[in-house]
């Protein structure tokens, strides 16, 4: 009999120790904990999210693909030209991406393949682009103020993105920029010239864009944009192959689940410009705000 209750004794302890070691994970709501419990034992398949190597991309992309493997996938992340970004979507050489600037930035890029994939909506809103100089050039606080500063050059990023287009297209529409031009060149070329500029006081023009950890490092303005060249605002939209829904529905109701705020975009932004490895980043993130993340991981039944 007391060999009996011993056993009871030490099944009910070994009970209370499972309940305490997953009652820690109480953080976890009922499905996100059972979809991360499910993916630990193998992968659910394999995803490519594709991205352009813009600041915004590289924070948003590593810290989805963490919260995909979280969810028990394998992940693959694809850097890619602006333009291949969107066709490789469309052509589901990707699975999905996360950084379509609409309704401006890659309104050509909607027009040509918006089409071929499903829009899930933004993943962010009240992005910005525009003109942008340092604070110190005081006397420049529209476009049409501009007139023979910095070499009469614009300072911008890839040739073909959306930012580089409202430029080209400002240059064409104020009067007062007839002799001005645009420099293209990349998002990391444009912010080392333009953190040299600003070590040394000198005039700059950018084309810029938020979220962006420029504007927690440096103390910058947009450009009043009378014509309304660049628009009001952008939201950055999930983009998903056709099929995904039915082929993976649960990773599909996590992309469409995602959204963060600016201020979550530009931490891991920030993090990433100070050297971390942008996985480990994001990260660093999602251990750091588990709550949102359960938020994107919960599947509906």
């Amino acid at each position: 009999m007391k060999k009996k209750l011993k056993g009871i004794w030490i099944a009910v302890i070994a009970v209370l120790g499972l309940i305490l070691t997953f009652g820690s994970a109480g953080a976890y709501s009922s499905n996100a904990f059972n979809l991360l419990s499910v993916g630990s034992s193998g992968s659910k398949g394999n995803i490519n999210l594709s991205y352009v190597t813009w600041d915004t991309e590289i924070a948003s992309t590593n810290v989805i693909a963490e919260v995909l493997r979280q969810a028990g996938y394998t992940v693959e992340t694809t850097p890619l030209d602006n333009a291949i970004m969107w066709s490789s979507v469309a052509s589901a050489e990707a699975d999905a991406m996360v950084g379509a600037w609409l309704p401006n930035t890659h309104a050509p890029q909607y027009e040509q393949y918006g089409d071929q994939m499903e829009d899930l909506g933004p993943n962010l809103e009240g992005a910005i682009t525009g003109l942008t100089v340092p604070t110190y050039m005081e006397d420049v606080n529209s476009i049409e103020d501009l007139s023979d500063q910095a070499n009469q050059t614009i300072t911008g990023i890839e040739p073909g993105a959306g930012v580089v287009a409202a430029a080209e297209n400002a240059v064409d529409t104020y009067s007062n920029l007839s002799d001005w031009t645009v420099q293209t060149s990349s998002s990391g070329a444009m912010t080392t010239e333009l953190g040299t500029s600003i070590a040394n006081e000198e005039e700059i023009v950018i084309t810029g864009w938020s979220p962006h950890w420029m504007f927690q490092e440096y103390d910058l303005k947009y450009l009043e944009d009378t014509e309304g060249i660049f628009g009001d605002g952008e939201t950055i939209n999930t983009m998903v192959r056709p099929g995904l829904q039915d082929d993976m529905p649960e990773a599909y109701q996590i992309l469409d689940n995602f959204f963060w705020e600016v201020e979550d975009m530009e931490s891991v932004m920030a993090e990433i410009n100070d050297g971390a490895d942008p996985q480990t980043a994001a990260q660093a993130w999602i251990e750091e705000n588990q709550e949102t993340v359960n938020q994107w991981l919960a599947i509906e039944e």
